[in-house]
C-alpha cells in the first residue's frame, strides 16, 4: 500500500511539473519568477579528515501550497521543513560554478523537488562566493568531487532520515567548475598537461592563476570517481580533460552547452568533451545563450548586486528557457533513474 501511495504522489507531482513547464513555456513566468514549491531544510555533513563540514540545503516533494522564501537576494519557492513522503526518493545533488552558491540553481532543485526527487546543494569549501581562498589552486579539483562524495555518504549513511534515500539511484547536476565535478564523479580522469595546453595559453584571465600552478612540472590534478553516481548533467563545463580522460565514464551523461560561452568555457570545449566521451551523450546547444544562462532568473536584488551573471544576450529569453531546462533535467533523470515499481 504504501508503495502504491508513493507512486501515485509522485506521478502526481510529475503531472504538476509537466503542466507548469507548458504553462510557462506558453505565457511566461509568474512575477516572482518562480517554478515549482518544494519542501527545503538543512542538515550538516561534520568536518572530517580535515575536510570542513558541508552545510547542505535539502529539497524534496512538497504536498503544501507553494510559498516564497527571501533568501539573501533569491526569491525562493520553497517551504521551510515541509514533511518528506514515505518511502526512499532518488537523490540528485547539485554542484555550482566557481564563486556560486548551494542557492544558484535553486529553480532547478524546485522542478527536480516537484517531481520526487530529494535534492542536495551546498557550497564547495574554498571554491564559493565568500569563500574562495582555494579557486586557484589545483587541489580544488581533488576536493570538489570529495566534497560530492562526502554528501552522498551522510545522506545514505548517517542522516537520520536516510531510509528516505534511495541509495540506488543517485545522480549529480553540476554547472560550469561544477560540471566538471560531475563528470569526475563518473569517471572522468582530468589531465594536467591537456588543461594547461587548453586554458593557458588564452586571454581567459579568469584561469591564469590557476594556470601558473598547472604549469608546475609537480603540479597534481587529480580526482576520485564515485560508482554510486548513476547520471549525471553537466551544463557547460569546464574542460580539464584529455582525449583519453572518458575511457572509464559507463552511465548516462546529459551534457549542456551555451552557444556563446564564457568565464573560461567555450563552445569548442564542451564539444570536445561531447566527442571524447565513449558513449554518446544525450547533448544539446542552447541558441543565443551566454555560460550564465544555466543559472537561476535574477531577481532584481540579484542583479544589482552582481550584474554581470545577470545580464543576457540580446534576444535570450533567460525566464523562459530555464522551463525547458528544468523540464529537460527531470525528464534526463526520470530516464536513467527511476526504476519500475515491482510487480503486484
Amino acid at each position: 500500500m504504501a508503495a502504491g501511495i508513493q507512486k501515485i504522489r509522485w506521478r502526481a507531482g510529475r503531472l504538476a511539473q509537466l503542466a507548469l513547464a507548458c504553462a510557462l513555456v506558453a505565457g511566461g513566468w509568474g512575477a516572482s519568477g518562480a517554478a515549482a514549491a518544494a519542501g527545503l531544510s538543512t542538515a550538516v555533513v561534520p568536518a572530517a579528515g580535515g575536510a570542513r563540514s558541508l552545510e547542505l540545503m535539502l529539497w524534496s516533494p512538497c504536498a503544501a501550497p507553494p510559498s516564497t522564501l527571501s533568501i539573501g537576494p533569491y526569491q525562493v519557492q520553497a517551504r521551510r521543513d515541509c514533511p518528506r513522503p514515505a518511502g526512499p526518493l532518488p537523490l540528485v545533488l547539485i554542484s555550482h560554478g566557481q564563486g556560486g552558491t548551494r542557492l544558484g540553481h535553486h529553480d532547478t532543485a524546485t522542478a527536480l523537488a516537484d517531481a520526487g526527487y530529494l535534492v542536495a546543494s551546498f557550497n564547495h569549501p574554498g571554491d564559493s562566493y565568500g569563500d574562495d581562498a582555494g579557486a586557484s589552486e589545483p587541489a580544488i579539483f581533488a576536493s570538489r568531487p570529495a566534497d560530492v562524495s562526502r554528501a552522498i555518504t551522510y545522506l545514505v549513511e548517517q542522516w537520520p532520515e536516510r531510509e528516505r534515500v534511495d541509495a540506488g539511484a543517485i545522480g549529480v547536476f553540476g554547472f560550469s567548475r561544477g560540471g566538471y565535478t560531475a563528470l569526475a564523479l563518473a569517471g572522468g580522469v582530468p589531465d594536467r598537461a591537456a588543461s594547461a595546453e587548453r586554458h593557458c595559453g588564452s586571454w581567459r584571465a579568469l584561469l591564469l592563476t590557476v594556470c601558473r600552478r598547472l604549469g608546475r612540472s609537480d603540479a597534481q590534478l587529480t580526482a576520485r570517481p564515485d560508482p554510486r553516481v548513476r547520471a549525471i548533467v553537466a551544463a557547460d563545463p569546464l574542460n580539464l580533460f584529455g582525449p583519453a580522460s572518458f575511457r572509464g565514464v559507463g552511465i548516462p551523461v546529459q551534457l549542456w552547452a551555451s552557444a556563446l560561452g564564457g568565464d573560461g568555457v567555450s563552445l569548442a570545449d564542451v564539444q570536445a568533451i561531447q566527442r571524447a566521451l565513449p558513449a554518446p551523450p544525450a547533448f544539446q546547444v542552447v541558441a543565443g545563450a551566454g555560460h550564465f544562462a544555466f543559472l537561476a532568473p535574477c531577481t532584481d536584488a540579484f542583479r544589482e548586486e552582481a550584474r554581470r551573471l545577470c545580464e543576457d544576450p540580446p534576444g535570450f529569453d533567460h525566464v523562459r528557457w530555464h522551463a525547458t531546462l528544468n523540464a529537460a533535467v527531470v525528464a534526463f533523470f526520470d530516464r536513467n533513474l527511476r526504476r519500475p515499481a515491482p510487480a503486484r
